[in-house]
This record gives C-alpha cells, structure tokens and sequence, in this order.
C-alpha cells in the first residue's frame, strides 16, 4: 500500500477531528483506534503502524476510495431537507423520523453530515439490529469504549451524551432493529431527553412497522413516535406526475455535478426515469450504474 493513499487517509481523519469535542482518547475509540496510534498519525507517522486491511477500513469510514469513481455531493432537494432536519434537532435537542423511498440520497446526506457538523454520529442499524449489538455499537460511534456489561455501557453512552455540546445520532435503517432494541432506543431517549438529538430514518417499510404496532397497542410504538414528534418526515411526492417531476429534478441535480461530457446528460436521466417491471421509477442507484456504464468507469 503506497505512502500517498495512507497521508490521504490520515488528512481527511485529521480533518474530522475538529467536529468532536470530546478527547483523543475518545475520537480514537470512534475509529477503532488505539490513543498511541491516534497520536503517531497527528505526529505524521504512517508506516508499520496499522494492516493493509485496517487502512482499508479506515478509508471506507472516511468516504475515500482507492482506483474507484467518488460520488460528488449535490445539495438536492432531499439533501436540504435531511441537513435542516438534522440541524432543528441538534440545535434544539429534538427528535424526527425521515421516512421516504429506497435510493434518494438518504444515507449519503445523513454520512455526509455525520462529517461536517459538530458531534454528529452516523450509525447503520442494519448492520446492529439485536439489543446488545445495537448498544456496543452506538457506544463505539459516540467515542466510547463498548467492552464491558451492557448495563455499565448504557450507562457510559447516556452520561456521555448528557456530557457533550448539542450531539445528535444519526440512526439509519432504525426500522431494522429488534424489538428490544427498539425499546433501548426508548430508554436512552428517556434518559438524554432535552440534552441530545436523534433523527431515524429508514424506508417504508419502517414507516408501515411503526404504524403496525402502534394499531396492535404493542408497547413502546406509541410512546416513541411522541417523541418522534407525531409525525414522519419525507419529501418525495405521491402523485405519479409530481414524483416523475421530482425524480427527474432530483436525478439530473446529481448527474449534473458528477459528469466532466454533459452531452448525454438528458439521455441518462430519461433512461433512470423508466420504471422497471413493478412500476417503480428509477433512483440514485440507477443513476451511479448508468452513469458508469456510460463513461467506463470515469465520471
């Protein structure tokens, strides 16, 4: 692995950490870094001090890409939506729920922010969906040391956030969690209320869970979606004629900034807008494929 690829990856680290305000210590526990290494790379040190494969991971974290195509960042219509949101609840330790359709740059806005705004955590349930894997998770995101009891970690993550200036979480994919994770996210709630942030995003399907157990009385629905303000968020229109408009804005708002040719700009947002075999109108993912497609890999 060549020095270059690992000076970038030390610089945009470097970078984030002016948007947390906790220690060295604890911005070295976000990256699954030890102190000692966190240290060696500010004093500019990069060799023999992490594997290929924890570079690698480290640059995924970061958004930075070896031999691949980076996608530029548009401030769309969902991106604004998203970055406001966000904003409201960490300015005023709030919390909402975006739900919205699959590929329109919910995840990429909210990873975006977890990078450009002051203690701000981005966390993929998806990948933490029991009790116990969502607490160690979320506790490794904040800056904190997810070894020991469970209880002892909730513990840490809730005086943590009570501690720290104006956090907000950032949890994706929420309706993947279990149901007893989902009644953890109750308690942190409970226990941080008025001093943290939380914004949950997922698709539909998250919308129609929550829908489901608050109609089947199931308990903690209810209660949590009060505190998620009554209410989902989303943005893309219901009408057919309006989402066509609104994904064709959309789709040529992030084609525009990632294409160096523009020529066949119209030509790729048309073919996106095509809906596949359920009726569905092609999104972002779409967009990426077609867009590499049609310039062999270079944007």
């Amino acid at each position: 692995m060549n020095i270059e690829f690992k000076q970038t990856v030390v610089k945009a680290l470097l970078g984030q950490r002016d948007k947390f305000t906790g220690s060295d210590a604890a911005f070295a526990t976000q990256w699954a870094l030890s102190k000692s290494i966190y240290s060696r790379m500010k004093n500019g040190e990069t060799e023999r001090i992490l594997t290929d494969a924890e570079w690698l991971r480290l640059a995924r974290e970061l958004g930075i890409t070896a031999g691949q195509t980076r996608w530029k960042m548009a401030k769309t219509k969902v991106f604004e939506a998203i970055h406001n949101d966000v904003v409201f609840c960490q300015q005023h330790s709030k919390s909402l729920v975006f739900v919205d359709d699959c590929a329109i740059g919910k995840t990429y806005t909210a990873k975006y922010l977890a990078k450009t705004l002051t203690n701000c955590f981005y966390m993929d349930c998806s990948q933490s969906k029991g009790k116990v894997q969502f607490i160690r998770a979320l506790a490794k995101t904040i800056g904190l040391d997810s070894k020991g009891k469970i209880y002892d970690v909730k513990q840490s993550i809730k005086d943590w956030l009570n501690y720290l200036p104006n956090p907000v979480v950032l949890l994706d994919e929420f309706g993947d969690v279990e149901y007893t994770a989902f009644l953890e996210f109750k308690e942190l709630y409970n226990a941080t209320e008025g001093r943290c942030g939380y914004y949950l995003m997922g698709a539909e399907g998250f919308r129609a869970k929550i829908r489901r157990g608050i109609n089947n009385e199931k308990v903690g629905f209810r209660e949590i979606f009060s505190r998620l303000g009554d209410k989902f968020m989303s943005i893309v229109p219901i009408d057919r004629n309006d989402r066509l408009k609104f994904y064709q804005q959309l789709i040529t708002d992030v084609l525009s900034v990632n294409m160096a040719d523009k020529t066949k700009l119209n030509e790729l947002v048309k073919t996106c807008l095509a809906s596949d075999a359920n009726g569905e109108i092609g999104g972002l993912r779409r967009a990426e494929t077609l867009l590499l497609a049609n310039t062999g890999g270079q944007a």
